[in-house]
């Protein structure tokens, strides 16, 4: 996230709404880049740190598209992790990031990135619901045997987040 907030500021020149010159319209600080700015800003520094994962590091990208925020950002894990609602790929299923839900939970424009970052650490500390798992051999092994599935998430972390 800081990364977002260097580039945008650098893209812009330091500078919170337009250059001077000739060129105004060519520098204008896009809706988009000043929600992603703000939010970036408000983006909470200590998350919850509890659970089967509490010990690894994870890396996710986020996407943010140019029609931010009507749509939802894209996001990807690019931490291998042993995870029911996260495919080994990257993939994940987290009901927020989807534009059109079936159940109202889906994206809205008054959501934020701080939402996905919430809803990214929900995954972490609350594996609850499994009726839709996008891993579904992770989903079988933690109502099978909790400490195995324990076991291989930190075989998990030791290997590929820290």
């Amino acid at each position: 996230m800081l990364t977002l907030a260097s580039k945008l500021k650098r893209d812009d020149g330091g500078k919170t709404g337009r250059t001077s010159g000739a060129s105004d319209s060519a520098h204008r600080v896009s809706v988009r880049d000043r929600l992603l700015t703000k939010e970036v800003a408000e983006l909470e520094a200590n998350l919850p740190n509890e659970g089967y994962y509490q010990s690894g590091k994870f890396q996710f990208e986020i996407d943010v598209p140019e029609a931010y925020n009507m749509v939802p950002p894209k996001v990807k894990c690019l931490t291998r992790i042993w995870h029911p609602n996260i495919a080994e790929t990257g993939e994940i299923c987290l009901s927020l990031l989807r534009e059109h839900s079936i159940d109202g939970t889906g994206w809205a424009p008054t959501r934020t990135l701080k939402d996905v970052v919430w809803g990214l650490n929900s995954l972490f500390t609350d594996l609850l619901n499994f009726d839709d798992p996008l891993n579904i051999d992770a989903a079988e092994h933690h109502l099978r045997d909790k400490e195995d599935f324990r076991n291989k998430v930190q075989d998990y972390i030791k290997h590929y987040a820290r």
